[in-house]
């Protein structure tokens, strides 16, 4: 049976938020649609664009994208929104600034999400985004704040997490899934997804050998003390293998890390996504709007 609309468009909030389509009539009806805002865990290029630091355009970053070119993503690889397309069955959301982005690109999504950007402290702007037609939007929590390498490097002692960062996120990932769970309550709708993205990375920063990783302390790409100070530069200090790295430069989790935690979004258990994971979500979706 055609469908009577698209299926809904998804937000990717990091906090990052994933939106996921629009319902339009069924004369136009076209693939979900997937919008991407947050900060440098999910911008897939958009500071390229911008005249700030916060860049990822230069070796080694990209070396293992497909062209091994950097592109903007601050990864060696795909980074969170990447991996969502492919479970979407869509190609990675392109830069809302670049001067590639077509109208018809528009129409199955784009990335607004900018390294160094801020979060907003009012669930007003979240209700604007449904207002203007998102009916699935994925926010994910703090990550494991205190464990990046750069803590380690700046905070840490004897190479253990900051403690006071760490109880910081403890505090705010469930208070951030409590107000997404009564933002549904008010609007009658399981629109609001949250993905507590800390308990999926303390998983593998716990336990890193369980996962394929020989470190969760020491990046990648860096320099100092577990590689966890300046910026990742093609003078860098690299490692030859990424996949044994949970951590690609002194913030950001590797590709590899990346993956493991899109798996966690897409059919983890309410430990980690309330009120469900993202693949129920497209079950039901695929289901009322067929």
């Amino acid at each position: 049976m055609a469908p009577s609309s698209s299926v809904v468009p998804m937000v990717l909030l990091g906090l990052v938020i994933l939106l996921l389509g629009v319902i339009v009539p069924r004369s136009e009806a076209r693939p979900r649609a997937f919008f991407v805002f947050g900060d440098s865990l999910v911008d897939n290029g958009n500071n390229n664009y911008l005249q700030t630091i916060a860049r990822a355009n230069a070796p080694p970053y990209g070396i293992d994208y497909p062209t091994h070119r950097a592109t903007g993503r601050f990864s060696n690889g795909f980074n969170i929104p990447d991996f969502i397309s492919q479970q979407l069955g869509a190609e990675s959301t392109m830069p809302y600034l670049s001067p590639d982005l077509t109208r018809e690109n528009l129409l199955v999504g784009a990335n607004f999400a900018s390294a160094g950007v801020g979060i907003l402290n009012d669930t007003g702007d979240q209700f604007r985004l449904y207002n203007l037609g998102a009916r699935r939007v994925l926010v994910t929590g703090s990550g494991p704040l205190g464990c990046a390498p750069a803590e380690l490097a700046m905070r840490g002692k004897n190479g253990e997490c900051s403690a006071d960062l760490q109880r910081a996120a403890s505090l705010y990932n469930p208070q951030l899934e409590q107000m997404l769970l009564e933002l549904n309550k008010k609007i009658g709708s399981d629109v609001f997804i949250a993905a507590n993205t800390a308990l999926m990375h303390n998983d593998f920063i716990t336990n890193p050998n369980a996962y394929g990783f020989n470190t969760s302390k020491v990046a990648c790409c860096g320099q100092g003390p577990y590689n966890g100070m300046g910026l990742c530069l093609p003078v860098s200090n690299l490692c030859p293998n990424r996949d044994l790295h949970a951590f690609w430069d002194p913030f950001h989790p590797t590709e590899k890390a990346n993956k493991l935690v899109v798996e966690q979004i897409m059919s983890g258990s309410t430990k980690y996504m309330k009120p469900m994971n993202l693949s129920t979500i497209l079950t039901l979706d695929a289901r009322t709007h067929s």
